[in-house]
């Protein structure tokens, strides 16, 4: 929609000294030969689109970029990512989810927001923490109940009350 096509300076360069035989290295990039085309291309967000990006992250906390619902989870992985939130005990009110499958900008640029190619995408307190196989990993190890309960995003739980006897 708003995106164009630039030339990566820093790509260009990389490429250009990796085809470059050592000896021939002092001769300009610009003599070096053409590599391919989409090693140079990269698609910028759209003001627009960023914008509402960086809404969409500071909305809650807890932010998920899934394909689907929570209650109704499209994929796999965004069926597992919800799965772990849950038994991690994530506070439903400070938790968000958008559903990158409706809409096409969202769906695309959110990969170029956070530079991760997959769906979902989890944010905790605006910082991009990963995708379903990080989640899983953190889960694992025991790393994302901490970085949860450091951001004081799980529910609390009720204290019992005395019982009188």
């Amino acid at each position: 929609m708003f995106s164009r096509t630039i030339l990566s300076r820093q790509l260009l360069r990389q490429s250009a000294s990796a085809v470059r035989p050592a000896a021939a290295r002092s001769i300009p990039a610009f003599a070096a030969p053409p590599a391919p085309a989409s090693l140079f291309f990269r698609r910028l967000l759209s003001d627009q689109t960023r914008q509402a990006i960086d809404k969409a992250v500071a909305s809650a906390p807890v932010v998920l970029f899934m394909k689907g619902t929570p209650e109704t989870p499209q994929c796999g992985f965004s069926r597992a990512t919800i799965q772990v939130l849950g038994l991690q005990g994530v506070d439903p009110e400070k938790f968000a989810a958008f559903n990158v499958l409706e809409d096409a900008e969202l769906r695309q640029g959110i990969k170029e927001y956070s530079d991760w190619p997959t769906i979902p995408q989890l944010y905790v307190d605006k910082e991009f923490v990963g995708g379903c196989d990080i989640i899983v990993s953190m889960h694992q190890s025991g790393e994302l109940a901490n970085l949860l309960s450091e951001k004081h995003v799980l529910v609390k739980e009720e204290a019992e009350e005395p019982t009188k006897e």
